[in-house]
C-alpha cells in the first residue's frame, strides 16, 4: 500500500513537472507560421520489405525516408513519392543515425515462416540464438551482442514487457508471444538505452501490434507438422468512425517427440526426446479512438497462457513441468501540441503481470514447486520536441513500481529449511533527456542522460553520446556510446530455487558497465544496402550462480562485429546476407580467459527469395560455429568443451490457391541430418510443416 500511494504521488508531481516543461513549447508552437517540420514520420515505400534498416536521409534529425533496403522476396518500389504513406512511428523513436534500427514487418514474418518471437529475431543481425525450434529451452541461451535476454529491453507497444526474473524458468520465454498480431519488430541501440532504461546493454525490441484501420479484414491459418506441430490463428481487423480495433487469437503446440542420439539431453528410453511438448495460447486485442486530428487515445492488451514439459540437462530425465501466465495492459495518449506538428506529447499507464509455476518429481520420489507471480505498474510522459530544423529534443518521465511474490515448496528432506513464501517491491524512477543536433546537413550529435532512482539501490546516473557523419550520400560513418546498469532482481536477492536449488543473496551488486558500437552505413544505389557495425560491452559485476548461490562473478569484456547485406537483384529475384561475430571473454575468476557458455563465435544467414503473382519461394542456409558447453556437462566432458559447428538448408513457399488463399509449406533441414544445436539439445531430421493462410 506505501508503495501504491508513493508511486501515485511521484506520477502526480512527473504530471505537474512535464505541463511546466511543455508550456514553453506550447507557447513557442502557437506564435510559429503552420509550416512546420513534422516529428519522427517514416515514408514507408509500399509493399513493406523484410529487416529494414533506417537510414537518416538529409533531413532534420526528427524527420526520416526508410531506405530502400530490399529483402528477400521484395520487388523494388517504384520511384513515386505519391504512392508513399507517411506513418508515425509508435513509441516516437528517434530516427537516430548513431546506431543502426532495423525493422521488420508483418508481411515478411509471415513469408519467413516465424511461428514466434524468437524466430522472428534469431534471422535479424547481431543476435545468436539457442532458444529456437525444436527442443527450445530457456536455458540454452537468447544473446544480443553477447548480452542475455535479461541485459536487454523488451517492449510491447513502447511499454515493458515482462518481468526482471532469473529463476523458476521465469525468464520471459520469447517463443510463447506468437506472430499472429503483430504488426512489426523494431530492434535499435545506442542511445535508445537513454530513452527505454539503462539495463539495455545491447538493445531495445519494440514489439508493435496491430491497431486495424479501415474496412473489416477477417484472416485465418491453419498448419500442421512434423512431431505433433500445430498452429492455428483467427483475427479480425478494422475501423467504425474514428474508432479503429484488431483482435484475435492464437494457439500452437507440439509434442516435440522426436529420435535423438545416446548422450543428449532428456533422451528418454525409447530414443526420443522426453517431456519436450509445448502449448502455447494468445489472445490479444487493440482499441484506438481518434478524438480528433490531433489526439488519439488507444487501449491494448495481450494475454498468453503456457504449459509446456523442461529439458533443462538435468539427470537423470527431467520431469519438471511450467506453467505461464502474462497479461499485458496498456493506455496510451499521443497529442500533437502547439500550432504545428512539431511537437507530440505522449503519456502512457500499464499493467504487466507474469505468473510462473513449475512443479514436479525429482527421481520419481521427492517433489518440488517454485512459484513466482510478478506484477509491474508502470507510467510513462514523453514530450518529442523538434526546436529548431538543426535540434531535437526528448525528454520525460518513467516511473515503474515491482510487486513480487515467491514460494518455495520441496519435501526433500535436506531442503524442507528453505521453504518459504517471500513478498517485495520496489519504486523505479527514471528522469530521461535526448538531444540530437544536426550540426551540420551531414553531420548529426546525439547527447542523453537517464538519472535513475531505486528504492533499494538509489540513484545513477547514465550518459549517453551518438554521432553520424555522411561522407557522401551514399556512405556514412557512426558511433556511440553508453553507460548501462541492471539491478539484480527480486527473486535472485530474496527467493530459494528449488528446482535448481540455488540460493538468494541480498548482497548482490548492480551489473554496470559501458557498452558501445561504431559502423558505416553504404547504399549502392537503391538495389543494394549493406551495413557493418562493430560491438562491445565491458560489465562489471556480472550475475551468475556460483557454488549454488548467485554471485557476482566480475568482469566480462565482450567485442564483436555484425553484417547485413540486402540486395534486390531483379524485380522477382532477391537475396540477403547476415553475419555475427561475438567474442564474450570471462576476465576474471576460475574461469578467466573463457568464453561465455552457450554463446557461438559466429553465426551467419543466407538467403535467395523469388515472388512473383502471389507465388513465393525463399531459401535459407544457417550456420553455427557451435558454443561451450559449460552446463550439466555429460559423463566424461568438460565445460571446455564446445559443440560442433553445424550448416542447415530451410526451404519455405507460398502456392496461390485463390485470390485470397495460399497454401504454406516450410521445410527445415533439408540435408535430413541430425545435429547438436546447442549443449546436448539436438535437431531432428528433415521436418514440415503444410497450411492454409486466408484472408478476407
Amino acid at each position: 500500500m506505501k508503495l501504491l500511494l508513493l508511486l501515485s504521488s511521484t506520477a502526480l508531481l512527473s504530471w505537474d513537472f512535464m505541463a511546466i516543461a511543455v508550456a514553453q513549447p506550447l507557447q513557442r508552437n502557437f506564435a510559429q507560421p503552420s509550416e512546420t517540420i513534422t516529428v519522427n514520420q517514416f515514408k514507408l515505400q509500399r509493399p513493406s520489405t523484410r529487416a529494414k534498416l533506417l537510414l537518416a536521409d538529409q533531413m532534420p534529425p526528427s524527420t526520416f525516408k526508410q531506405q530502400s533496403q530490399q529483402p528477400i522476396n521484395q520487388p523494388a518500389p517504384e520511384e513515386d513519392d505519391e504512392d508513399e504513406d507517411e506513418i508515425v512511428v509508435e513509441g516516437q523513436k528517434q530516427p537516430v543515425g548513431s546506431a543502426p534500427i532495423y525493422v521488420i514487418t508483418g508481411d515478411e514474418i509471415q513469408k519467413q515462416g516465424s511461428s514466434n518471437v524468437t524466430e522472428i529475431l534469431k534471422n535479424l543481425p547481431g543476435f545468436a540464438i539457442n532458444d529456437a525450434g525444436f527442443g527450445a529451452d530457456i536455458h540454452t541461451g537468447l544473446y544480443y551482442r553477447g548480452t542475455t535476454l535479461n541485459q536487454n529491453t523488451f517492449l510491447i507497444n513502447g511499454r515493458s514487457l515482462g518481468s526482471n526474473i532469473s529463476t523458476y524458468h521465469g525468464a520471459t520465454d520469447l517463443n510463447t508471444l506468437l506472430t499472429g498480431d503483430i504488426e512489426r519488430v523494431e530492434l535499435s541501440s545506442g542511445t535508445a538505452s537513454t530513452l527505454y532504461g539503462s539495463e539495455a546493454f545491447g538493445g531495445v525490441v519494440n514489439i508493435i501490434t496491430k491497431d486495424g484501420g479501415g474496412p473489416t479484414r477477417v484472416n485465418a491459418l491453419v498448419q500442421a507438422g512434423s512431431y505433433g506441430q500445430q498452429n492455428y490463428r483467427a483475427g479480425i481487423t478494422g475501423s467504425i468512425n474514428a474508432l479503429s480495433y484488431a483482435i484475435g487469437y492464437e494457439r500452437y503446440q507440439a509434442d516435440n517427440d522426436y529420435p535423438v542420439p545416446r548422450g543428449a539431453a532428456n533422451r528418454g528410453d525409447d530414443g526420443r526426446l522426453f517431456n519436450g511438448d509445448t502449448t502455447f495460447d494468445n489472445y490479444y486485442g487493440r482499441l484506438s479512438f481518434k478524438i480528433n486530428p490531433r489526439n488519439t487515445l488507444s487501449l491494448d492488451a495481450y494475454k498468453v497462457t503456457s504449459q509446456k514439459g523442461l529439458i533443462y540437462f538435468g539427470f537423470p530425465l527431467q520431469r519438471d513441468r511450467l506453467d505461464h501466465d502474462a497479461l499485458n495492459l496498456g493506455l496510451s495518449w499521443k497529442a500533437l501540441v502547439g500550432g504545428g506538428n512539431d511537437s507530440i506529447l505522449t503519456a502512457s499507464v500499464g499493467y504487466n503481470k507474469d505468473y510462473f509455476n513449475t512443479y514436479g518429481p525429482t527421481r520419481n520420489i521427492f517433489y518440488r514447486r517454485g512459484t513466482l507471480d510478478s506484477r509491474g505498474l508502470t507510467a510513462r510522459v514523453e514530450h518529442n520536441w523538434q526546436v529548431a530544423p538543426i535540434y531535437n529534443l526528448r525528454y520525460g518521465i518513467d516511473l515503474k513500481g515491482e510487486f513480487f511474490e515467491g514460494e518455495a515448496v520441496s519435501n526433500v528432506p535436506q531442503l524442507i529449511r528453505f521453504n518459504e513464501v517471500e513478498e517485495r517491491d520496489r519504486l523505479n524512477t527514471a528522469l530521461f533527456i535526448l538531444n540530437t543536433f544536426k550540426i551540420l546537413d551531414n553531420f548529426q550529435l546525439e547527447l542523453g542522460l537517464r538519472q535513475n532512482f531505486n528504492s533499494e539501490y538509489g540513484s545513477s546516473a547514465h550518459p549517453s553520446v551518438g554521432v553520424r557523419w555522411e561522407l557522401i550520400p551514399a556512405i556514412a560513418i557512426r558511433g556511440s556510446w553508453v553507460s548501462v546498469r541492471r539491478n539484480p532482481g527480486l527473486d535472485q536477492l530474496y527467493v530459494f530455487d528449488t528446482v535448481h536449488n540455488w540460493l538468494p543473496n541480498p548482497n548482490l551488486k548492480p551489473e554496470i558497465g559501458s557498452a558501445w558500437t561504431a559502423g558505416v552505413d553504404i547504399t549502392l544505389a537503391r538495389s543494394v544496402t549493406a551495413q557493418f557495425t562493430y560491438f562491445g560491452n565491458s560489465l562489471e559485476d556480472r550475475l551468475s550462480v556460483v557454488a549454488g548461490q548467485w554471485s557476482n562473478i566480475g568482469l566480462v569484456n565482450t567485442n564483436g562485429y555484425e553484417a547485413a547485406v540486402r540486395w534486390q537483384i531483379t524485380p522477382q529475384f532477391s537475396a540477403l546476407v547476415n553475419y555475427t561475430y561475438t567474442d564474450a571473454r570471462i576476465e576474471t575468476g576460475a574461469e578467466k580467459g573463457l568464453q561465455l557458455s552457450t554463446i557461438p563465435f559466429s553465426v551467419a544467414q543466407i538467403g535467395i527469395g523469388y515472388q512473383n503473382a502471389g507465388w513465393q519461394v525463399n531459401l535459407y542456409a544457417n550456420y553455427h560455429s557451435g558454443s561451450r558447453r559449460a552446463l550439466f556437462t555429460d559423463t566424461g566432458a568438460s565445460t571446455t568443451d564446445f559443440s560442433p559447428s553445424w550448416l542447415n538448408l530451410d526451404l519455405n513457399a507460398r502456392i496461390p490457391l485463390f485470390k485470397n488463399i495460399g497454401l504454406l509449406l516450410y521445410l527445415e533441414n533439408l540435408a535430413d541430418v541430425s545435429y547438436e544445436k546447442v549443449n546436448r539439445i539436438y535437431q531432428p531430421g528433415l521436418t514440415f510443416r503444410l497450411g492454409l493462410s486466408a484472408e478476407f
